[in-house]
């Protein structure tokens, strides 16, 4: 690959971990185009919980795919899928480089590799089953269901996720495997000459840059961000189920104080990123650098990219 012109670079790490700026200058530097790559940014009026770029930090660089969804709709890999890839060719006749940055690993890898997407028959009658028990018994319960029958996909799922979690059981009742094992077997063979750049930093550290950015969401306004999808009465929904929202959902409906709220939030968000390096760790080629523009130089001297 070092001798091919890198097509696509992804920035890619846990929450918090400055893909933003770095994003940035790799498309001053190398004259590039950002596409997003959060599952979460592409919603409009979730800006705050998400940490969606602002116009000012933009500082002109083109952006792709942030507000595309209202709250309401559904959006799927697969979709995600098709959209950046069309993306990656209108950047490149522009001739320019596409820079996907984002936390979520399986929309990134998706993209990068020869994923493929089928719309399989839905059993309606297993669905239900399983929808009527997550009723009875909650998405704890449902999640250890799953972890029991299909532990690998279950780390990657948060139990709060339920239409994945009912998603991955259905596939275990439906081809007698895990959802895990069918990924694996595709997802293999990259469909452009690409680089991804992950940044790291000490476990500690990066805990206090979630912690403080938390606090930094609040003072910004994101409870009232939160409040106002509230009293749309957006519930229920793939976009409130999101971090930062959800657990404000519980404290607006009266479940919980706001301060246990905010604990909560900084613990999932912490957990979040746990999973987030996990899963770029063990499913994809990365080069982990830090925040460290003079090891970029470098990677930028052993691969040829689309000259500024």
């Amino acid at each position: 690959m070092t001798e091919e012109k890198i097509e696509v670079v992804a920035v890619v790490g846990p929450t918090a971990s400055g893909k933003t700026a770095l994003s940035i200058r790799l498309a001053k530097e190398f004259n590039g185009e950002i596409i997003n790559g959060d599952s979460m940014q592409i919603y409009k009026d979730l800006d705050i919980g998400t940490a969606k770029i602002t116009e000012e930090e933009m500082e002109g660089i083109p952006h792709h795919l942030l507000d595309i969804k209202e709250p309401t709709e559904s959006f799927s890999v697969a979709e995600y899928q098709t959209l950046v890839r069309e993306k990656i060719s209108e950047i490149q006749e522009r001739g320019k480089l596409p820079i996907i940055v984002g936390g979520s690993g399986l929309y990134v890898q998706a993209v990068l590799y020869d994923f493929q997407f089928t719309e399989e028959q839905v059993d309606e009658e297993a669905r239900k089953k399983y929808y009527d028990e997550l009723a009875k018994i909650g998405p704890d319960a449902m999640h250890e269901k799953l972890a029991k029958l299909d532990p690998e996909t279950a780390k990657t799922i948060h139990p709060n996720n339920t239409r994945r979690v009912i998603r991955a059981l259905e596939m275990v009742e439906l081809h007698g495997e895990s959802k895990a094992t069918e990924e694996h077997q595709r997802g293999n063979v990259p469909m452009y000459h690409h680089l991804i750049i992950g940044l790291d930093m000490d476990r500690e550290k990066l805990y206090d840059r979630i912690n403080l950015r938390v606090d930094l969401m609040i003072e910004k306004g994101l409870l009232h961000e939160v409040r106002g999808l509230w009293e749309r009465g957006i519930r229920d929904v793939q976009s409130v189920q999101a971090i930062g929202y959800k657990e404000l959902y519980a404290y607006l409906d009266g479940l919980v104080t706001f301060e246990d709220a905010t604990e909560q939030l900084k613990q999932n968000s912490r957990r979040y990123a746990k999973r987030q390096l996990t899963y770029f760790r063990n499913k994809m080629d990365v080069q982990w650098i830090g925040y460290d523009w003079k090891k970029i130089e470098k990677l930028s001297k052993n691969f040829k990219f689309q000259e500024g």
